[in-house]
């Protein structure tokens, strides 16, 4: 689904308030890692993910490729920490205007 302008700015305006339930570090996006993203996707469908690793290519790779894998949607990133969203199919938790 893919989120509209004012969507993501609804959304950016909604993460201040979370802190990150998910941290991935120099070991990258193990099962387990993924495991825990999907689970507080289907639980919040908007957290927030704080992802340790210093270099940026590496990091927005790997940023990348948690998109990808968990097929959330990025909303909003600032340093290390992203904020990351994926409409839950069977109750959604969030009305999107």
């Amino acid at each position: 689904m893919a989120l509209k302008n004012a969507q993501k700015r609804y959304l950016r305006g909604l993460t201040h308030s979370l802190n990150p339930v998910v941290m991935v570090a120099e070991r990258g996006l193990a099962p387990t890692v993924l495991n825990e993203v999907d689970i507080a996707l289907k639980h919040h469908e908007l957290i927030k993910v704080r992802i340790s690793v210093a270099d940026r290519e590496a990091r927005d790779a790997l940023i990348a490729e948690l998109l990808q894998r968990s097929g959330a949607e990025l909303i909003h990133k600032i340093g290390h920490v992203v904020s990351i969203y994926r409409r839950n199919a069977d109750e959604p938790r969030i009305d999107l205007p």
